[in-house]
């Protein structure tokens, strides 16, 4: 890395930036590591929401096994028990401390702010033929100005291609609307987003929630554990019950087993994504989806009929209206802590369900005209990943994080935005393991960095893209997450094509077809 001085601002130049040493800046910076990147961390440590973002009882939603580097397994990959989030951490680390790529990083270092440098002819479709320009000009073609340690002072950089991996969860929470003096504003009690309980420890999280009433909003995994961690705090005859606000159900699962048999059968396997509409399928391929959707939605029956007799879901009226593959498709399938229910049992964590709500001055209305008391509301209402990107993104670039009307960032591979050039996107889609996704991708994009193959035009890349939409938007009402998990072999097997490899990673075709496909797979490159 290289110093020089420009008229404004001093420069320090280097060939590739990578932003965020969460998972996916970890994953890049290891397959990157032969052009020794520049890997900017706001905060001073690696692993990303897995240290931010966690909540005390938080834990890997995988097994071990499924949530790991194709090159790097745990040291107890078969112990059955989820990991908490500080072995997760630990593990990250462990990876880094490996592959020596914690020396890329600076920590303390947050991203103010980008610039575009290079030729505004690239961002342009038809230019050239469409085609889509080198990855490594020779030249800086984004400025990076970057706040450290706190300083009022930017330390500015030039790259000639950004990974940017600060994900979609973290930094920016959303915030629902309200109506005119219907806010938090006239609420007498405490409110706070799940970004704001997850900086607190374990004595400050218990004394917030002890013998306090307490509401969470929504119901989704971060709002499932957070219920439970209220009702721990609560035990006793002074404890108060913790209210989950729902408004949409999701299905949550107790476990990867239905009826003794692994779930990785039904979803994960080349035999079960058969069913399932994958992009750029042939005719044949069409009419097979069709003649065997009984059995997908008898798969979905099959696994909800095991769910409904495990868990009391009608007896708390939380069984959703729509069939299980829907959340599967979404990547909105939780794993149900084991306490949950037990503690609801117990009056602990109660239920109410409704379309909107609004604060008044003790507590919360709904729109039944019903009201509840509360000293406490915590809005586990999710992230808003696009926001961050567009305090940091120049203009143009920042009206195309959107593809409207869906709202899902337009991304190649699940990588590349074909109207932003030298600039990738890792960690922005969604499948069963994240790890594994972001890794696979990161190998890839190594490659087309490498120069070892070329992209389409962007017209070509744009094409598949809305394919991949189309898709989604077929297969499930909550398309808008980008998510690839029923048709996640597919977009490997494309990823591997590209790179010259073999897709079918299996030693034999009866494990090609019926075992599970995860990050192990991809570690033997042919």
């Amino acid at each position: 890395m290289a110093e020089n001085h420009y008229e404004n601002p001093p420069l320090t130049i280097s060939k590739i930036g990578i932003i965020g040493a969460g998972v996916s800046g970890i994953a890049a910076a290891k397959q990157l590591y032969h052009h020794n990147p520049v890997v900017l961390e706001a905060s001073d440590s690696i692993g990303g929401v897995w240290r931010t973002c966690a909540y005390n009882s938080t834990k890997l939603q995988s097994a071990r096994k499924d949530y790991e580097f194709s090159d790097f397994p745990w040291p107890n990959r078969d112990d059955p028990s989820f990991p908490t989030h500080v072995e997760v951490v630990d593990y990250l680390e462990s990876y880094a401390k490996h592959f020596d790529v914690l020396k890329f990083v600076k920590f303390n270092s947050k991203v103010m702010e980008l610039r575009f440098v290079g030729q505004q002819g690239t961002t342009q479709l038809g230019g050239n033929g469409g085609a889509y320009g080198s990855p490594l000009p020779g030249h800086p073609v984004w400025q990076i100005a970057v706040q450290t340690n706190g300083s009022q002072n930017l330390q500015w950089y030039a790259f000639e291609f950004v990974v940017v991996c600060i994900g979609k969860y973290g930094d920016i929470p959303k915030i629902p609307s309200f109506p005119h003096n219907k806010g938090p504003e006239i609420f007498q009690g405490e409110v706070l987003h799940s970004i704001d309980y997850c900086k607190l420890d374990k004595d400050a999280a218990s004394q917030l929630l002890k013998g306090k009433k307490v509401a969470v909003i929504v119901y989704k995994k971060s709002a499932i554990d957070l219920a439970v961690e209220c009702a721990e705090a609560n035990q006793g005859p002074e404890g108060q019950p913790c209210t989950m606000v729902v408004r949409t159900l999701h299905w949550t699962v107790p476990h990867y087993s239905v009826w003794g048999l692994p779930f990785f059968l039904f979803y994960s396997t080349r035999a079960s994504q058969l069913l399932h509409e994958k992009p750029n399928q042939s005719f044949l391929r069409t009419m097979l989806c069709y003649l065997l959707s009984p059995l997908r939605r008898g798969v979905s029956k099959f696994i909800e009929s095991y769910l409904l007799w495990k868990l009391p879901l009608l007896k708390y009226s939380l069984k959703p209206d729509h069939p299980f593959e829907e959340d599967y498709a979404s990547c909105q399938m939780a794993i149900m802590p084991e306490n949950f229910f037990t503690e609801a049992d117990k009056g602990n964590i109660v239920f109410k369900r409704s379309s909107n709500w609004w604060f008044w001055k003790e507590g919360i209305e709904f729109d039944d005209n019903t009201k509840m008391k509360a000293d406490v509301v915590i809005l586990a209402t999710g992230y808003d990943g696009k926001k961050k990107l567009k305090t940091i993104l120049p203009d143009p670039f920042r009206s195309l994080i959107e593809y409207h009307p869906s709202g899902i960032m337009p991304l190649y591979r699940g990588t590349i935005h074909p109207l932003i050039p030298n600039m990738a996107f890792v960690g922005y889609i969604e499948s069963v393991a994240n790890l594994h996704t972001s890794e696979l991708r990161s190998m890839w994009l190594a490659r087309y960095v490498d120069e070892k193959f070329k992209l389409p035009s962007a017209e070509n890349m744009l094409e598949q893209i809305y394919k991949e939409m189309e898709v989604s938007r077929r297969i499930t009402r909550f398309y808008k997450r980008h998510c690839i998990s029923t048709f996640s072999i597919n977009h490997g097997d494309e990823i591997c094509e590209e790179m010259g490899w073999n897709s079918w990673r299996k030693r034999n075709w009866f494990a090609e077809a019926f075992s599970p496909y995860g990050s192990q797979d991809y570690r033997l490159k042919n």
